[in-house]
């Protein structure tokens, strides 16, 4: 760690206090609608997106029950309908769909400048499996528009992470934490429930997992390398809640016992 991240951390090692009169709750979504998620709250992605993830995604591995957004992967064997014999694109060049699972996003319906973002959930952390509470931001291309991992797991890692532009295209600049779970000391900690939450103002991006301080990053660090002067972090993001299998990261999901679950109590957002 750089001497001014230590700084960082010692600052804001308390953690913050529930909210109080001064946070509004402006949105929030708790899954008490049995059946598919609110189209009037999320959209969803389809098919193969990102970091050569194994997973198709699709609609129909989400949906409400008993109070709870679930997120399912499956591990499945059909043809891929974007196939093209001889592609050398990932997502054409596979024959077939080998495990589906969901995407949802905010994106076009509900985006949010600065606040504090909450979801309490239940992750799955078995080999191959790749769970993510994370925003985007609205305008520009990746990673210039912003990326921030509220919560992000793989390979007995949860990961907290905030991404903003370099000066070499699709090439990102990170400030990351990783912690195993096991420093949790808890061996039940991955079948119970735990609140991820982002405290998120003009100076500072702050990620906590119940209440615990993972990550907290100064703003004014986190300069576009394009020459704008600009840090994405200074416009409206939008949310996404994604299980994801395989891919760059997530590890190979072979050995896996399918379904897996990416459960979520609630997702809410407060500004002040």
């Amino acid at each position: 760690m750089t001497p001014l991240y230590c700084l960082i951390l010692c600052l804001f090692a308390r953690p913050s206090a529930p909210p109080t009169a001064d946070w509004k709750l402006v949105w929030a979504d708790e899954f008490n609608t049995p059946g598919p998620p609110d189209p009037k709250k999320w959209a969803f992605e389809t098919g193969f997106v990102r970091n050569n993830e194994l997973q198709w995604y699709q609609p129909d591995n989400a949906r409400c029950e008993n109070g709870l957004l679930i997120i399912e992967g499956r591990r499945e064997n059909r043809p891929n309908p974007t196939h093209q014999p001889g592609s050398t694109n990932w997502k054409t060049s596979r024959d077939s769909i080998r495990y589906t699972a969901a995407s949802l996003l905010t994106k076009g319906r509900h985006q949010w400048q600065y606040g504090r973002f909450e979801m309490r959930g239940r992750i799955d952390t078995r080999p191959g499996l790749w769970p993510a509470f994370w925003t985007l931001g609205v305008s520009g291309e990746w990673p210039a528009n912003g990326e921030i991992d509220i919560m992000e797991y793989y390979r007995n890692m949860l990961l907290a992470n905030v991404a903003w532009g370099t000066n070499e295209k699709w090439k990102a600049a990170w400030r990351t934490t990783k912690k195993p779970i096991t420093d949790f000391t808890d061996p039940k900690w991955s079948a119970k429930f735990h609140t991820w939450r982002m405290d998120w103002d003009q100076d500072f991006i702050k990620l906590y997992v119940d209440d615990q301080l993972l990550n907290a990053v100064a703003l004014s660090t986190t300069i576009n390398g394009d020459g704008s002067g600009k840090t994405p972090f200074h416009q409206p993001h939008y949310l996404l809640l994604n299980l994801a299998i395989g891919g760059q990261n997530g590890g190979d999901p072979s050995a896996t016992k399918f379904p897996a679950r990416f459960e979520v109590d609630y997702v809410r957002v407060y500004q002040q």
